[in-house]
């Protein structure tokens, strides 16, 4: 880029404006790269950072669940911290984002390391403890989607902040609503586990257990589900979204 302008510049009376001449049409189309490729760098590494967040606000809502309850293991292991560095898989919350973003992706999903908890210490909540841990973590999403909604719909957030705005909605909001399908190891099993005849329940089980034991099973299982509903999904999402901000 350099050597162009400086090469440029030794013509008289260049005007970069100017269709007709070559060099200037050079130097626009080279700056509108740069330009492009800066600004979607800057916009993945936004959208990376809110997601990261995002799911780090969804674990720390399980464990804060979980600890209500009477199980305090996230909170002896340090887990109930909005601090990313205890929360941030490599895999899950940095490379796959950044592959789904600079490959286009319908949307853009991501994980942190799971809070640890012990069902065995649940003393209250009965046998919807478990649920209740499960879905404190959508429920904090769909809170967070929410209250930057109202931000947005009583206009305090400034229209240059919008777009980064609507991504937290849209993130939060996918991030609630796909943890709520009920394919193991998703939150959406352990509730709807809860929510079928006890019959059922009992097969259901039996099927979560299998594919939470085989990550092989259930990472196929999700990853089938994005290839086959993955565009779907996202319009979805964003219809969601448009609601949310009155759009």
């Amino acid at each position: 880029m350099s050597r162009i302008l400086a090469f440029c510049s030794e013509k008289n009376n260049i005007d970069a404006q100017n269709t007709t001449d070559p060099c200037g049409n050079l130097i626009m189309r080279n700056a509108q790269r740069v330009t492009i490729v800066g600004i979607m760098g800057v916009e993945i590494l936004f959208l990376i950072a809110i997601l990261i967040m995002s799911v780090v606000i969804h674990e720390v809502s399980h464990g804060f669940a979980a600890n209500w309850l009477g199980d305090p293991t996230a909170r002896l292991e340090g887990r109930l911290t909005l601090n990313p560095v205890p929360h941030i898989d490599p895999m899950g919350s940095v490379i796959l984002p950044a592959i789904l973003a600079l490959s286009s992706s319908p949307f853009l999903f991501g994980w942190a390391k799971p809070v640890p908890y012990n069902p065995y210490n649940f003393q209250r909540g009965g046998r919807w403890a478990e649920a209740l841990v499960a879905a404190a973590g959508p429920a904090a999403n769909i809170a967070v989607a929410l209250a930057v909604g109202l931000l947005v719909r009583v206009g305090v957030i400034p229209l240059e902040a919008t777009n980064l705005a609507v991504s937290i909605i849209f993130l939060n909001v996918l991030l609630a609503v796909f943890n709520l399908i009920p394919i193991p190891p998703l939150d959406g099993s352990k509730v709807f586990s809860q929510l079928l005849p006890q019959p059922l329940a009992v097969g259901y089980e039996r099927f979560r257990e299998i594919f939470e034991r085989n990550l092989f099973l259930s990472f196929g299982a999700v990853i089938i589900f994005v290839l086959l509903f993955g565009s779907w999904f996202a319009l979805f999402i964003a219809h969601i979204t448009r609601i949310i901000i009155g759009a």
